[in-house]
């Protein structure tokens, strides 16, 4: 699966995006931010608050209680506004 960071998660993490592979215990959108936060302390800084940090599966936003089984990619941004 891919996963993409964009902005502020972005520069934390990192990365701009990489392939892993998921632990099959992992199988909601929360689940797979709380795998990360497990990966190191930039994970961790990134997803430091987890309710601000949002998800896009397959370019669809997705809640945290989202199934991300069949994903082929998921996104992680900060929260956006509108002008």
């Amino acid at each position: 699966m891919r996963l993409v960071y964009f902005a502020w998660v972005r520069e934390r993490v990192g990365r701009t995006d990489e392939d892993v592979e998921v632990p099959g215990d992992v199988v909601t959108v929360a689940d797979l931010v709380r795998w990360l936060r497990t990966r190191g302390e930039e994970y961790e800084y990134a997803f430091e608050n987890e309710d601000i940090v949002r998800a896009a599966i397959d370019r669809v936003h997705a809640k945290p209680e989202k199934t991300i089984a069949g994903a082929r990619e998921i996104a992680f941004f900060p929260p956006m506004t509108g002008g």
